[in-house]
C-alpha cells in the first residue's frame, strides 16, 4: 500500500494556509509545512507565519526549525518530512503538505536522491561574499566561464542555485543535472496535489494588503529586534522577502514608503515565478478561488475529487 498524501501548492498570499486547516479539519489530517523561511525561529511577521491561535490547535510541523544563523537544506526537510509523514500514517493522520517552496514540494514527490550530495562550505561563503560586495552577476559570469549551459538556465539572481552549479562543478568536475528534464515519480506515495490559484488582479490585491499587514504588525521591529540579537545581514535567512528590503530601509538606503512599494512589486513577481514553477506539472488538480462564492463549496470540490482519485 503506498502512504497517501494531500498536498496544496501555490502562489504566495493565495490562501493556502486558510485552505490547509480547513481540510484539516475535515480531513482529520496534520500540516507539513513547505514553506522555506518559516523554518526559521523568531522570524514570524516576514514570513506569514501562522499564530497558534490561527492554527486552531491542529500540528503543524516544519515550522520553527532552526535559528536564522543555522543553515537547513532541502534534504533536510526530505529527511525530516519522510519520517514525520511515517509517523503520523502510523497515528491514523492524513499528511497535509502545505506551501510554496517548489524544490521542497519536489524533493517529496519525485524520487530525489540526496545522499551523495556534495558540498563545500567554505567554497559557498566565498561565492556568497563575492555575490554581497561584487553582486550575483559577477559569481553568475564564474559559472558561466564553466558550465555554460547551466549559466543560461539559471538565473543571475538564483544565487544559491548558481552556487550549487559551482560547487557541484567544483567537487566532481560534472555539470549540474537539469531536473526538469529528468524527474521521476516517487512511488512511495499516493499524492493528491491542489494547486491553488485566482484572477491575477485579486491575487495582486492580497499581495499588497499582506505588505500593509505585515508593517502594521510591526515588521521593522522584527527585523530591528533580530539585528539587536546578532544576526547578522548576510545571512541566508535576511534575503528571503520582507526582511532584506526593511534592512535597506533601516541602512537608509531608501525610505519606509519605497521600502513597501519595492516590497510589494518583489513579492508579486516572485508569486509569478512561483505559478509558473507549478505549471509544468500535470498532475496537479487546479483550483481558481475567484471561482467560488463561499469556502465550503470550494472544500466540496476538492474533498470530491480527492476522495475520487485517492479511493
Amino acid at each position: 500500500m503506498k502512504k497517501k498524501l494531500f498536498i496544496i501548492v501555490g502562489p504566495t498570499a493565495v490562501g493556502k494556509t486558510d485552505l490547509s486547516l480547513a481540510l484539516a479539519n475535515k480531513l482529520n489530517g496534520e500540516i507539513i509545512s513547505a514553506d522555506s523561511m518559516q523554518i526559521y525561529k523568531h522570524m514570524n511577521i516576514g514570513t506569514a507565519k501562522p499564530t497558534m491561535e490561527e492554527r486552531q490547535g491542529i500540528p503543524h510541523h516544519l515550522i520553527d526549525v532552526v535559528n536564522p544563523d543555522e543553515s537547513f537544506s532541502v534534504a533536510e526537510f526530505q529527511k525530516i518530512t519522510k519520517q514525520k509523514i511515517d509517523e503520523l500514517i502510523v497515528s491514523n493522520k492524513l499528511p497535509i503538505i502545505a506551501g510554496g517552496t517548489g524544490l521542497y514540494i519536489n524533493s517529496i514527490i519525485f524520487d530525489m536522491d540526496f545522499s551523495q550530495s556534495v558540498s563545500n562550505l567554505k567554497l559557498r561563503q566565498d561565492l556568497e561574499k563575492e555575490a554581497n560586495e561584487l553582486g550575483n552577476e559577477y559569481v553568475h559570469n564564474k559559472l558561466k566561464k564553466i558550465d555554460s549551459d547551466s549559466a543560461k538556465r539559471i538565473h543571475p539572481n538564483n544565487l544559491k542555485k548558481v552556487i550549487r552549479a559551482i560547487e557541484v562543478y567544483n567537487e566532481t568536475g560534472e555539470k549540474i543535472g537539469d531536473f526538469s528534464k529528468d524527474i521521476k515519480l516517487n512511488d512511495e506515495y499516493e499524492f493528491f496535489v491542489v494547486g491553488l490559484t485566482r484572477d491575477r488582479e485579486e491575487l495582486y490585491d492580497r499581495i499588497n494588503m499582506r505588505v500593509d499587514i505585515m508593517i502594521e504588525q510591526g515588521l521593522v521591529k522584527e527585523v530591528k529586534d533580530l539585528l539587536n540579537q546578532g544576526y547578522t545581514k548576510d545571512l541566508t535567512a535576511f534575503k528571503g522577502l520582507g526582511y532584506k528590503e526593511i534592512i535597506k530601509y533601516l541602512e537608509g538606503e531608501y525610505d519606509l514608503n519605497e521600502a513597501i512599494r519595492i516590497l510589494k512589486r518583489d513579492t508579486r513577481h516572485y508569486a509569478k515565478r512561483q505559478l509558473t514553477w507549478f505549471k509544468r506539472y500535470s498532475f496537479i488538480n487546479w483550483y481558481n478561488l475567484s471561482n467560488y462564492s463561499s469556502k465550503e463549496n470550494l472544500l466540496k470540490d476538492i474533498i470530491k475529487d480527492f476522495e475520487g482519485e485517492l479511493k
